[in-house]
């Protein structure tokens, strides 16, 4: 039996992927409400998929509970924020995870860390609590890292499709991990040690940061010089060797505006273009919140509540708002004292901002200036209905004239 901590975004769908491959699931969280939802049949968050797959793991016999259990399998899959004053991973998560875990595991078991973790975690926090509780690592419990490698909006697929990595002090205990996500994962499983997957994790994202962050540079210069940064985009791309991204409105999620600053907060010395990238991508909101300026101005508006912006969750079908540039843009608003704005998201079904409208129609019959932050496909779907308003579209997506980019 396996035992996976922690049933959030990365957790549960992890939980029901082993489950329906055969494997006896117990899904453990802290947090009640969510347990007494899952144990009546009903999920916590949308995810194209994970409903059917819900129902096969029911039906393969999975079982939630607050309650820590007694096995010899252990995945953690808990949150690990950053401290906003240092950069530095918060792995009180982790710690009180572990410690559960060490409570009640049998003698010998394994215990695997799927949450993302700054190279170097697991030696300063993870083996200092269990050797300072008299526990030898590598005979009375083995440590184990395997980094989650999904995004949501595309869990199921990416869970089988996406290769792993498991990182493992002794490599018959990693190899033993590897045939274990082998029940689902049908790509490549790499065995490495565990710093080297701390590391990889870590950058992985941190690539995909620099290389937006590239985008929304040249979004920034292009704008400053009366240029299309798509079209130039679109040129430049046409080399061989050149695939530049899309700008965008900011980075959101809890991995690529996340994991990056785990670097800059061990590394502030080495980390120059690492922190460069994170400020571009960070400062995007504040560009946006620019160019609604501009708009207003060239069209003599004043009235802050007749600006709506479309989208809060940080990317595109998903329902997922954790640091999402929407929420970044509504903050450097109530700085700017610029009250009132308006907000829409069709996957958004319980208010968590000011002026929050629940329907599309309203939304729309009260705004003039439309900012389009998330491009869902309902948006793509209702072009005909928004293309009176005054626009700003900071993914792309609208293919008319008079239509105002980044």
């Amino acid at each position: 039996m396996i035992n996976i901590i922690g049933l959030g975004y990365i957790g549960l769908p992890t939980a029901l992927m082993f489950a329906k491959s055969g494997v006896e699931i117990v899904g453990t969280d802290l947090n009640e409400k969510l347990i007494d939802s899952l144990s009546r049949g009903k999920l916590t968050f949308e995810e194209e998929g994970l409903e059917e797959l819900f129902d096969a793991a029911i039906e393969s016999g999975i079982k939630f509970t607050t309650e820590y259990q007694k096995t010899d399998t252990y995945i953690i899959a808990v949150p690990t924020p950053y401290i906003n004053s240092s950069k530095k991973l918060d792995p009180k998560y982790v710690i009180a995870a572990v410690n559960k875990v060490l409570d009640v595991c049998e003698k010998g078991a394994v215990i695997i860390i799927e949450s993302t973790i700054s190279p170097g975690s697991i030696n300063k926090y993870v083996r200092p609590v269990i050797q300072g509780r008299g526990i030898t690592i590598g005979e009375d419990v083995h440590l184990v890292h395997a980094p989650e490698r999904i995004i949501p909006g595309n869990m199921i697929y990416e869970l089988e499709n996406n290769a792993r990595t498991v990182g493992a002090d002794d490599t018959a205990i990693g190899e033993k991990v590897k045939e274990l996500y082998s029940a689902f994962c049908k790509s490549e499983i790499v065995v490495t040690d565990i710093r080297s997957a701390e590391m990889s994790k870590v950058v992985e994202n941190t690539f995909r940061d620099v290389n937006i962050a590239f985008a929304n540079e040249l979004a920034k210069i292009c704008r400053a010089d009366d240029m299309d940064v798509y079209e130039i985009i679109r040129i430049a791309n046409k080399h061989p060797r050149v695939n530049i991204l899309q700008p965008g409105p900011g980075v959101g999620g809890h991995c690529i505006s996340v994991d990056p600053w785990f670097l800059v907060g061990d590394y502030p010395d080495l980390t120059n273009l690492i922190l460069t990238a994170r400020k571009i991508n960070d400062s995007m909101p504040a560009h946006i919140l620019g160019r609604i300026r501009d708009i207003m101005t060239e069209h003599n508006l004043t009235d802050i509540s007749k600006v709506g912006i479309y989208g809060i969750a940080y990317k595109e079908n998903v329902d997922d708002t954790r640091e999402s540039p929407t929420l970044q843009l509504l903050e450097k608003m109530d700085e700017h004292l610029a009250y009132g704005v308006k907000v829409y998201d069709p996957f958004i079904n319980e208010r968590i901002v000011d002026h929050q409208f629940m329907n599309f129609e309203d939304f729309i019959n009260e705004i003039e200036i439309l900012v389009i932050i998330t491009a869902h496909d309902h948006i793509r779907d209702n072009m005909d209905t928004v293309k009176g308003k005054l626009i700003l579209d900071t993914k792309n997506i609208c293919n008319f004239e008079g239509v105002y980019k980044l």
